[in-house]
């Protein structure tokens, strides 16, 4: 039986490299990041969602349609330390942070990262995978990562892992990660007191600083549909499968 206090936080901004603005890019008549917001309240084990921003638009967005946001500081290189400030002053018992740019998120597979926390009190991080097809694994914006035996995160990369070129032929199945990652919340004090760490920069990979540090980080493979927007064409991807997705009618009211 669920007794502890599940809190979701989306760090979101409007600064992106290759797609500025993209929280408040439209799919469906909302917001990407309210796609997210309302899929997170889907959830059966979250118990409240915020969105943590720097942005007074984004804030504004978010409040218009009856949500909750928290201004964070405008100084964060990694969204884990925005999620980190903004759970600081929160009443909660785990802390799930979601990435504002997965608008096609399943709210089951919410649940299915909070669950480890759940059942293992001595877990301080879990974070959610998928399989995905060969030639993604050349892709630099997919978080790529391999596990263990007991499927305990070794490493995350931008780069394949395997090396393709040390795969060769051999038929290797690889994960990415979906950004989507749970904490516990007492936890997320000690990751802002962490130093960042050469590989984290090096790949720009927030959970490199936990594994450098030698936290362990339980991941949890599941079947996902969802697509990460990093670009305009993803944006245009995800706006066609949201037409046949099934989620769409238990949250937006026409």
């Amino acid at each position: 039986m669920k007794t502890s206090r599940v809190l979701a936080i989306i760090p979101a901004r409007m600064a992106s490299t290759r797609f500025p603005g993209k929280p408040l890019a439209i799919l469906s008549e909302l917001p990407m990041v309210e796609h997210v917001r309302r899929r997170a309240l889907l959830s059966k084990l979250i118990d409240e969602v915020i969105v943590a921003t720097c942005d007074l638009e984004i804030m504004n967005a978010i409040e218009a349609y009856g949500g909750r946001a928290v201004m964070t500081a405008d100084s964060h290189e990694r969204c884990t330390d925005r999620v980190a400030e903004a759970a600081k002053n929160e009443t909660a018992d785990i802390v799930v942070n979601i990435q504002g740019d997965e608008p096609l998120i399943s709210p089951d597979i919410l649940d299915a990262v909070i669950q480890p926390l759940l059942d293992d009190p001595d877990l301080c991080c879990a974070n959610l995978i998928s399989a995905i097809p060969e030639e993604d694994g050349i892709n630099p914006n997919l978080v790529k990562v391999t596990f263990d035996g007991n499927m305990n995160a070794l490493y995350f990369s931008r780069e394949a892992i395997p090396s393709s070129k040390k795969a060769g032929q051999l038929p290797i199945q690889r994960f990415k990660q979906l950004g989507i990652i749970a904490f516990r919340r007492d936890f997320l004090n000690t990751y802002m007191r962490l130093s960042p760490t050469p590989l984290e920069a090096i790949e720009s990979v927030d959970m490199l600083r936990l594994l450098e540090h030698g936290y362990r980080i339980k991941l949890v493979s599941v079947t996902s549909n969802s697509i990460g927007v990093d670009t305009p064409h993803d944006l245009e991807m995800a706006g066609e499968l949201m037409k046949t997705d099934p989620w769409l009618k238990h949250y937006r009211t026409e």
